[in-house]
């Protein structure tokens, strides 16, 4: 019974040659997803860096002017 399950009636060939193809297709999708991610993540994190110690600089500005004013 398994055996006629895996031999597919005749066109085994095909069908688990098109089930390894979809398999290979669907990992290396993964693969370039989890890694454009990451890259992402490394350009995010860059970008914030740099704002934020402008970010920092304008506020301790800010917060320098308050004391000034008070």
């Amino acid at each position: 019974m398994l055996r006629d399950f895996l031999e597919m009636g005749g066109y085994a060939a095909y069908v688990w040659s098109s089930y390894a193809v979809v398999l290979v297709v669907l990992v290396g999708m993964l693969i370039a997803s989890l890694t454009a991610m990451r890259a992402r993540d490394r350009e995010l994190k860059t970008l914030e860096e740099r704002v934020g110690g402008r970010r920092q600089r304008r506020n301790q500005g800010r917060v320098e002017e308050m004391a000034n004013d008070a």
